[in-house]
């Protein structure tokens, strides 16, 4: 028996049902019948999704006005889409995070991966920050942060407004505190050794990278003893795990002085303020700068933001990646290491690689590939979707 409160939509002939069958989440709506009822729907109204054959195939967060009209929520077209069906998926998620990490600092859900599409959430000890970037968790926001608060006990839930997909769902751009308080000030995060200050209020994204943890730990493995550069550096994710490493000296260079702000507070913490400096400042007229200046280091890593979010800006985000490499490249002592980093899903590894590459030869050097780095494991990738493996690191040896 179907649930007779649920608007029905229903694919085109032309969609190919399949790749739905077989776990892809997304319906767009060019491969959807939008009629004058479907148009009417609200946003992030919950649906029963059909075929053109009219068999069901589960049910699907409706955002009439987006090119991804439909996210599948669950296979089962007579599932409950409420408190404890959110709440079921949080506990299937804390299960993995607490076998993985010894502390409550990680990501809890990501997205589609984790089973509530649009939804991020990252947790800061007793505190977690919410990303609802779909309507149909905007609609079920509150029943998301009472689950949230009863599975995983934090006692601080904030609606963090900031993330790019809520525009093309129509969703406003306000923060909110859903439960508890707002930290007062940035809190410290301990990953790999080092300290890390997360503004959970100011601060890019939810307040912290966790994506980069494993990458963060294996160049401080390359990092001891060497002198140490991290460009676009945020709150000091490469150079503060690489001080963590042993490394003799590392310099932060960020367009952003708080950013930079809160990576001396993290090397204060960790007692290596005296092993660290920072440079504010673009980061390609920075690159440049430290080539005429005769600065080498042991140890370079380049950490961009994402030049190609989307198909549309790939190429000029490749040309982006390669002149990355070719400035980066010269700093980089003889048999040296050189980390080269991209978030952008658009720029495959395959692409990226060979735009790092031809940047490291115009550069007039050599590499060996050493380790090829992705999310970690708090960021599972569904291997149907490949957005979802947005994270790319090469460390190579120059």
């Amino acid at each position: 028996m179907t649930q007779p409160d649920l608007p029905t939509v229903r694919l085109l002939p032309k969609a190919k049902p399949q790749t739905l069958r077989r776990g892809y989440p997304w319906v767009y709506a060019n491969e959807l019948v939008v009629d004058r009822r479907t148009r009417n729907l609200a946003a992030g109204t919950v649906a029963r999704l059909e075929d053109n054959d009219r068999k069901l195939l589960g049910l699907v967060g409706v955002t009439p006005s987006s090119k991804i009209i439909c996210r599948m929520l669950d296979r089962d077209p007579e599932a409950q889409i409420d408190k404890a069906w959110l709440a079921a998926k949080l506990t299937r998620a804390l299960e993995l995070r607490e076998r993985l990490f010894p502390a409550p600092y990680y990501r809890l859900i990501h997205a589609e991966a984790d089973g509530l599409p649009g939804v991020i959430i990252d947790r800061f000890g007793d505190t977690a920050v919410i990303q609802p970037n779909a309507a149909w968790a905007e609609l079920l926001l509150p029943e998301l942060a009472e689950a949230l608060a009863e599975v995983s006990g934090v006692r601080n839930i904030l609606k963090n407004a900031g993330g790019r997909g809520r525009q093309l769902e129509g969703l406003d751009d306000v923060d909110a505190v859903l439960l508890g308080k707002a930290p007062e000030a940035p809190l410290p995060v301990e990953m790999n050794g080092a300290t890390y200050m997360a503004d959970l209020t100011g601060g890019q994204k939810t307040g912290l990278f966790y994506d980069q943890r494993p990458n963060h730990g294996f160049a401080a493995r390359l990092a001891s003893g060497q002198k140490m550069l991290d460009v676009f550096s945020h709150v000091g994710g490469f150079a503060l795990a690489a001080l963590a490493g042993g490394a003799a000296s590392a310099l932060s260079v960020d367009g952003s002085a708080s950013a930079l702000a809160l990576a001396e507070e993290g090397a204060k913490r960790m007692g290596a303020a005296e092993r660290f400096a920072t440079r504010q400042g673009d980061a390609f007229d920075t690159l440049e700068a430290l080539g005429t200046e005769g600065e080498r280091f042991g140890l370079v890593v380049c950490d961009p933001p994402a030049f190609a979010p989307a198909k549309p800006a790939l190429e000029a985000g490749l040309r982006a990646y390669e002149k990355v490499a070719r400035l980066s490249a010269p700093l980089v002592e003889e048999g040296g290491y050189l980390v080269l980093c991209s978030c952008s899903h658009a720029a495959d590894l395959s692409s990226f690689t060979g735009a790092c590459l031809r940047g490291i030869g115009r550069a007039g050097r050599r590499a060996q590939l050493l380790h090829t780095g992705f999310a970690g494991p708090d960021h599972p990738l569904l291997p149907q979707l490949a957005e979802s493996g947005y994270l790319k690191a090469l460390v190579f040896r120059l």
